[in-house]
């Protein structure tokens, strides 16, 4: 997979109280692109990381209806994954690029 691909496939890590929890126990949250595969992520967050990943878990994520100034729109849909590693490896979602 080439690294325009990988870098596209992993959007932003999801940072909040529950994937907080989730990191105690080795998983991690990812905001990813709506085509990607449970594989495509795997390759995406050893490459880009170089840790080992054990499991994937992806889900989609549908996006709430919502009014603004009495006019009804829509936020679109998105996809995360939770991805778990292997033992006694981490990342460190909070760095600054």
């Amino acid at each position: 997979m080439s690294n325009i691909r990988l870098l596209n496939v992993i959007r932003a890590p999801r940072v909040s109280e529950k994937t907080a929890r989730l990191q105690e126990i080795n998983q991690y949250v990812f905001e990813v692109a709506t085509t990607a595969t449970k594989a495509d992520v795997k390759l995406a967050v050893e490459a880009l990381f170089n840790v080992k990943v054990e499991a994937v878990n992806v889900l989609n994520v549908k996006g709430k209806s919502k009014t603004f100034r009495f006019k009804a729109g829509r936020r679109s849909d998105w996809r995360k994954a939770y991805v778990r590693l292997a033992e006694g490896q981490t990342i460190d979602v909070m760095a600054k690029a």
